[in-house]
């Protein structure tokens, strides 16, 4: 059992990060509580983003280099697997095919037109945000990072897979779902604490943020491509932690 566990934290940070990993068989029995560690990622990502933050008030950096360096280091952690999922996401919907199309186009390994144009404006958006936010409101930020991949793992459980092929029906199907769902739900609690205890008024903006981005997800992945995909998955976290900066700057500018 305790082999099972540590294979599942490896086989999750193999998967869903650049941080070197050691070895761990790819199989069905590992997968079981893969997504319990899902959100462990977002731990490193908040350190590191609160850290760099911190390193440049020390050194005094503008705004601009802050920013770019918070936009470019969850980037880095995750290998840019979430973002892939955000562009083949909306290449898909900027399509305005069916369903079946839909789910063609996330599997086409080439970038559309679409998908480049939105890319450039996430990033153009998320420097923008980033560059406006406040000392004070990144630690919730940080934060953040946790609660989008909480909420993809229950979406895991709790949303039908669109391709029962696909990776995500893979793990979907391997899971123990009563102790991912546990597991997920302490990530959940400890975020919240951890929001709270930084600042209740801007806690109350990002878990707000977070219900109504999670009900757009089931909204999207059932109405337009029958269930979710490890690239909606992706087009999800990418989507709400950029809503996490855009409310969380402008609550910081009245809280």
């Amino acid at each position: 059992m305790r082999k099972k566990i540590s294979n599942s934290f490896l086989i999750a940070f193999a998967m869903f990060s650049k941080i070197p990993m050691p070895q761990a068989d790819w199989d069905k029995e590992n997968m079981k509580y893969m997504m319990c560690f899902f959100p462990g990622i977002g731990v490193v990502i908040g350190i590191l983003v609160y850290g760099y933050g911190r390193f440049c008030a020390w050194m005094d950096l503008g705004s601009l280099m802050r920013a770019a360096g918070f936009v470019a280091l969850p980037v880095l952690v995750t290998g840019g697997i979430h973002l892939d999922g955000f562009l083949d996401t909306v290449d898909a919907l900027s399509s305005c095919q069916p369903k079946e199309r839909k789910l063609e186009i996330l599997k086409d390994s080439h970038a559309g037109a679409f998908a480049i144009i939105m890319g450039c404006l996430y990033m153009i958006l998320a420097l923008g945000a980033f560059g406006e936010l406040s000392m004070e409101a990144l630690p919730v930020v940080c934060v953040g990072y946790v609660v989008s991949r909480t909420l993809s793992g229950f979406a895991l459980v709790y949303f039908p897979c669109a391709n029962k092929k696909g990776s995500l029906g893979m793990f979907a199907d391997a899971a123990q779902k009563r102790a991912v769902v546990s597991a997920l739900t302490g990530w959940l609690i400890l975020s919240a604490v951890a929001a709270y205890w930084v600042h209740p008024g801007l806690f109350a903006l990002l878990f707000g943020t977070a219900a109504v981005m999670y009900r757009y997800y089931h909204h999207v992945a059932l109405k337009e491509f029958g269930g979710t995909t490890g690239d909606i998955a992706g087009f999800f976290v990418q989507l709400c932690e950029l809503m996490f900066v855009i409310v969380l700057m402008l609550g910081g500018k009245w809280l």
